[in-house]
């Protein structure tokens, strides 16, 4: 009895580890096939759906097999970054502070860092992208945030004896950032800046050299698509931010300024390294040409006055150093201008002109409309006319305003300069931002950021 009641329940157990064995393989075949279903479909995708998937946060080197991924690099600037970060603290107080002053907005008496740390998290480096320059000019394609487009970015001048990278560069780290603010009327106000988070492409190139330590300059820039972010909340520490009217806005400005007019490509930074004299003369941005940018008039401008209607004046600009404005029309929504300036190209490929137009009032003017013109358009020597759509921001997420705001427009035509032209644009250049200065410090004007009426570079 007890031998067949063994010999039954033996049967029964080996037909149950039969039974499932063959479950567990069927449901191991059925999830073999779900997940090649669920690649196959991923494979299918383009940028636009994982952009939608993913949002702004996936890596380059998920769309683009020319980005590498360097996982070494990231565990060893896990282990420098104490070292780099607090190295890098210093350079970026040094550097910084006289561009904070430099970009100070006119609301703003004084502008500088009252402490200053970047924490313990090591930013991450997405992928990679690097090429050997041989050349002495070449082009260099990518793509962008949209189904098959690609857009040529040139590196100016290229030597032999250089090396460039492209780096996916993402920082949600944890700062210690504090500005002391002070405007007319209000003490030392500490802002702090918090949940600071970047997302940009820095490019870097390497100056070789025969010396130790092999490398003689390096230039640093951020490419302009993916347009880089930069994402951070103000906090006022023992006060408010509306002490100040307008802080965030006038801070937020001033950080978008400095990184398009200081570090965003073609602009870069070139730092010597070695500790022994180098010629960075072929590394530094020079000017390409000149945009003759004529402002003609603007069309059924919006009414931003409870009584009577706006006055219009616009300003036309490349970098925000050099602005340059019209004369006002009182009282009148179709101004008519037809003013010319002379405006610094330094590449046209990447570059691209913008004009505001403002309504002239007590206290602050208002902006009325903005508008841009992508250099890569214009053909050299060739004038071309354009009715610009104004929009109330260039960034088209902070578009809430959907009212149409009336149209402006302009004619331009671009030179390409010669190398006197060059050197002499140069000169001129310099000696215009130190007269700028000059005017600041005369109380001409509050900021080096604001517009003036320059006969030099103006055809009334």
């Amino acid at each position: 009895m007890g031998f067949m009641s063994g010999m039954f329940l033996g049967a029964l157990f080996g037909i149950g580890i039969m039974v499932g064995w063959r479950h567990m393989m069927r449901q191991r075949s059925k999830n073999r096939t779900a997940k090649a279903s669920d690649i196959k479909l991923l494979g299918s995708l383009d940028r636009e759906d994982l952009k939608k998937l993913c949002g702004d946060n996936f890596p380059e080197w998920i769309s683009f097999p020319v980005y590498e991924q360097v996982k070494w690099l990231n565990k060893q600037l896990s282990k420098l970054w104490p070292y780099v970060a607090e190295a890098a603290t210093i350079i970026i107080r040094e550097s910084v502070e006289p561009i904070l002053e430099e970009y100070r907005p006119s609301g703003i008496s004084s502008l500088k860092f009252s402490k200053l740390s970047l924490g313990s998290v090591a930013p991450k480096i997405e992928g990679i992208i690097y090429r050997k320059i041989q050349k002495l000019t070449t082009s260099l394609t990518y793509l962008i945030p949209s189904k098959t487009v690609c857009v040529g970015i040139r590196i100016q001048s290229p030597k032999k004896g250089q090396i460039s990278m492209d780096m996916d560069f993402r920082w949600g780290g944890d700062p210690n950032i504090v500005l002391g603010v002070e405007a007319a009327g209000v003490a030392s106000l500490p802002i702090q800046l918090k949940d600071l988070q970047v997302f940009t492409i820095i490019r870097v190139i390497f100056q070789l050299s025969e010396e130790i330590p092999c490398i003689s300059a390096v230039v640093v820039a951020l490419l302009s698509e993916p347009k880089p972010r930069f994402d951070y909340t103000l906090k006022a520490v023992g006060g408010s931010l509306t002490a100040i009217p307008g802080l965030s806005d006038m801070i937020e400005d001033t950080v978008t300024s400095i990184i398009t007019d200081m570090l965003q490509w073609p602009h870069r930074i070139v730092v010597p390294l070695g500790g022994i004299p180098v010629d960075t003369s072929d590394l530094e941005l020079k000017p390409q040409g000149k945009l003759m940018l004529t402002v003609v008039k603007a069309h059924n401008l919006k009414n931003m006055e409870m009584m009577g209607k706006s006055d219009p004046y616009a300003v036309a600009f490349i970098r925000p150093l050099e602005k340059f404005k019209t004369k006002v029309i009182e009282n009148n929504l179709n101004p008519v201008w037809n003013q010319t300036f002379h405006l610094t190209v330094e590449d046209r490929e990447t570059q691209f002109a913008i004009v505001e137009v403002f309504d002239e009032d007590i206290g602050a003017d208002q902006r009325l409309g903005i508008a841009k013109l992508q250099l890569i358009d214009l053909q050299p020597e060739i004038e071309k006319e354009l009715e610009l759509r104004l929009q109330p921001s260039l960034d088209m997420m902070k578009i809430k305003d959907k009212k149409d705001r009336g149209t402006i427009t302009i004619k331009a035509r671009y030179h390409q300069f010669t190398k006197e032209e060059q050197d002499a644009a140069l000169a001129e250049e310099k000696k215009a931002l130190e007269e700028k200065e000059k005017m600041r410090n005369e109380g001409a004007i509050n900021s080096t950021m604001d517009a003036i009426d320059d006969p030099t570079h103006v055809d009334k």
